[in-house]
């Protein structure tokens, strides 16, 4: 098992990356905030960043 050590504390480290930018990711989407990337003519309900600048 220790010559495992170091690639399960990289997997770890990777693992809670990932569910943090997950966490994320649903509480912008809970706020309102979108990430359409200025597709305007994609975006619901006139919320669209690029319309305030």
């Amino acid at each position: 098992m220790k010559e495992y050590i170091g690639t399960v504390i990289v997997g770890a480290l990777l693992l809670a990356a990932v569910a943090l930018v997950i966490v994320k990711m649903i509480k912008d989407k809970k706020s309102g905030k979108s990430s359409c990337g200025c597709n305007c003519p994609g975006c619901s309900g006139g919320k669209c960043p690029c319309r305030t600048k």
